[in-house]
């Protein structure tokens, strides 16, 4: 694999891509952590839904690009701040500085994954991640065929055999040759399901997109939805009904998922003490934050932490 370790299976690399990225990261960040790919440019493999399981306890933003395709099974998980659910032949998008949380797969899933690297798509896909981000803004998850997935499939299978070829049969440049060609592949099927079609977002969707992303960027400072209000230039009013008849949870909701995902995050990955993780969300007053956490939670953070 081009600046990579090589794998002898087309197996379990996700593990090692959970541990190293998050050992890696425990000593830079003071926030959720971050998984790259830690091996170079770029990986492929699979996950087993047991596997997917052991860190959906584990929260975390995504630095990397990630193609994932169920080939089998069921998952749900959180992206960004909203819900979604997976059945076999659905794809995944994770477009660098998404918010994950796993949070179950089932015994018989079957995940296959392609991770291209940060650095990777800083050097070699600055025009092209643009449709990927216009993809997954509008939703990470599309579905496809059975035909369609039997052939990214036999995708999958191909460019693994290639890059674990000895010599490989792969470099970086054939490697955004295939970045593109994932790209074109997944923008086609999603062209293709009616949710996709190119049309006007009415505006109530549209602020809620927006509100969303903003939630995403100020969490950690903006605890109160009259700010988010002010800087989109709308009524608290307004924005709370738009945002309640759009997503079906209030827009406080949207902020405490964050804060709270963020921190149970930080309590079972990093040794930060609670002051700290409490200061980098945004909580001067350590016992407010305790309070707030076990409202949400049921249990204080000193207690999630040791659980």
């Amino acid at each position: 694999m081009h600046n990579s370790k090589k794998s002898s299976t087309f197996a379990a690399n996700f593990d090692t891509i959970v541990k190293n990225s998050i050992k890696s990261t425990q000593m830079k960040e003071n926030n959720i952590p971050i998984v790259d790919c830690p091996y170079g440019d770029y990986m492929i493999g699979d996950a087993s839904g047991k596997l997917m399981n052991e860190y959906g306890r584990y929260p975390c933003k995504i630095k990397c690009g990630v193609y994932a395709l169920l080939v089998r099974g069921t998952a749900h998980a959180t992206i960004n701040v909203t819900e979604y659910d997976f059945k076999a032949n659905d794809i995944l998008l994770l477009e660098p500085g998404s918010f994950l949380l796993i949070r179950e797969f089932s015994e018989d899933a079957l995940v296959y994954w392609i991770v291209f690297g940060s650095k990777f798509l800083e050097k070699h896909t600055v025009n092209n991640r643009m449709s990927l981000t216009s993809i997954q803004l509008h939703s990470p998850k599309i579905s496809t065929t059975d035909n369609h997935a039997q052939v990214l499939v036999k995708m999958y299978e191909a460019v693994y055999a290639a890059l674990n070829a000895q010599p490989s049969m792969l470099d970086t440049e054939k490697m955004t040759h295939i970045f593109n060609l994932l790209q074109a592949s997944f923008a086609r099927y999603a062209r293709e399901q009616d949710e996709y079609l190119v049309k006007p977002l009415d505006r109530k969707t549209e602020i809620y997109q927006d509100y969303c992303q903003l939630v995403l960027k100020h969490y950690h400072e903006w605890h109160h939805v009259s700010q988010y209000a002010d800087a989109m230039r709308l009524t608290l009013p307004h924005l709370c009904s738009t945002i309640k008849s759009v997503g079906d949870r209030t827009a406080g909701d949207i902020i405490i998922e964050a804060i709270i995902t963020d921190a149970k995050s930080q309590l079972k990955i990093t040794n930060l003490q609670v002051k700290e993780i409490a200061l980098s969300l945004g909580f001067d007053n350590v016992a407010f934050f305790n309070r707030f956490f076990k409202s949400h939670v049921g249990e204080t953070p000193k207690s999630y932490r040791n659980a």
